[in-house]
Protein backbone atom coordinates (compact mmCIF):
# COMPACT_ATOMS: atom_id res chain seq x y z
CA UNK A 1 0.00 0.00 0.00
CA UNK A 2 1.50 3.39 -0.73
CA UNK A 3 0.07 6.80 0.50
CA UNK A 4 -0.60 9.14 -2.21
CA UNK A 5 -2.31 13.38 -2.15
CA UNK A 6 -5.27 13.99 -4.43
CA UNK A 7 -5.52 17.20 -5.63
CA UNK A 8 -8.17 18.19 -3.02
CA UNK A 9 -5.38 17.71 -0.49
CA UNK A 10 -6.89 14.08 0.44
CA UNK A 11 -4.76 11.88 1.49
CA UNK A 12 -5.66 8.18 -0.45
CA UNK A 13 -3.48 4.76 -0.06
CA UNK A 14 -3.77 2.67 -3.02
CA UNK A 15 -3.09 -1.13 -3.44
CA UNK A 16 0.28 -1.45 -5.37
CA UNK A 17 -0.91 -4.20 -6.66
CA UNK A 18 -3.59 -2.99 -8.13
CA UNK A 19 -1.96 -0.26 -10.58
CA UNK A 20 -2.15 -1.07 -13.77
CA UNK A 21 -0.53 1.79 -15.76
CA UNK A 22 0.81 5.29 -14.78
CA UNK A 23 0.58 8.36 -17.21
CA UNK A 24 1.68 12.13 -17.13
CA UNK A 25 -1.03 14.16 -19.02
CA UNK A 26 0.76 16.21 -17.81
CA UNK A 27 -0.76 15.50 -14.09
CA UNK A 28 0.17 12.19 -12.60
CA UNK A 29 -2.92 9.78 -13.62
CA UNK A 30 -2.95 6.25 -12.56
CA UNK A 31 -5.29 3.29 -13.62
CA UNK A 32 -5.85 0.45 -11.88
CA UNK A 33 -6.84 -2.95 -12.31
CA UNK A 34 -10.32 -1.96 -11.59
CA UNK A 35 -11.12 -0.01 -14.27
CA UNK A 36 -10.94 3.11 -11.92
CA UNK A 37 -8.30 6.28 -12.60
CA UNK A 38 -7.08 8.57 -10.00
CA UNK A 39 -5.13 12.22 -10.13
CA UNK A 40 -2.67 12.26 -7.69
CA UNK A 41 -0.06 15.69 -6.82
CA UNK A 42 2.99 13.07 -6.78
CA UNK A 43 5.05 12.63 -9.90
CA UNK A 44 4.91 9.58 -11.85
CA UNK A 45 8.85 9.23 -10.95
CA UNK A 46 7.54 9.49 -7.12
CA UNK A 47 4.72 7.12 -7.47
CA UNK A 48 7.01 4.57 -9.01
CA UNK A 49 9.45 5.33 -5.84
CA UNK A 50 7.07 4.79 -3.76
CA UNK A 51 5.82 1.59 -4.53
CA UNK A 52 9.57 0.12 -5.59
CA UNK A 53 9.79 1.41 -1.97
CA UNK A 54 6.93 -0.49 -0.57
CA UNK A 55 7.76 -3.88 -1.98
CA UNK A 56 11.61 -3.87 -0.76
CA UNK A 57 9.84 -3.11 2.59
CA UNK A 58 7.73 -6.36 1.96
CA UNK A 59 10.19 -8.75 0.26
CA UNK A 60 13.24 -7.38 2.06
CA UNK A 61 16.62 -8.15 0.47
CA UNK A 62 17.05 -11.78 1.22
CA UNK A 63 18.05 -13.49 -2.40
CA UNK A 64 18.29 -10.05 -4.09
CA UNK A 65 21.22 -10.09 -6.92
CA UNK A 66 23.30 -6.69 -7.07
CA UNK A 67 24.64 -5.96 -10.76
CA UNK A 68 28.34 -4.15 -10.22
CA UNK A 69 29.91 -3.39 -12.64
CA UNK A 70 33.83 -4.11 -12.29
CA UNK A 71 36.98 -1.61 -13.43
CA UNK A 72 37.46 -4.47 -16.63
CA UNK A 73 34.21 -3.31 -17.77
CA UNK A 74 32.66 -6.88 -17.02
CA UNK A 75 28.99 -6.96 -15.25
CA UNK A 76 29.07 -9.76 -12.27
CA UNK A 77 26.16 -10.07 -9.54
CA UNK A 78 26.83 -11.03 -5.72
CA UNK A 79 24.21 -11.93 -3.53
CA UNK A 80 23.22 -8.74 -0.88
CA UNK A 81 22.78 -10.72 2.48
CA UNK A 82 20.85 -9.18 4.64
Amino acid sequence: MIRLTLYNDADIVVNSDMIESIERTPDTLISLTTGKKVMVKESVEDVISKVITFRRQIAGTRGLKLAVRGSNAQDRTSDIEE
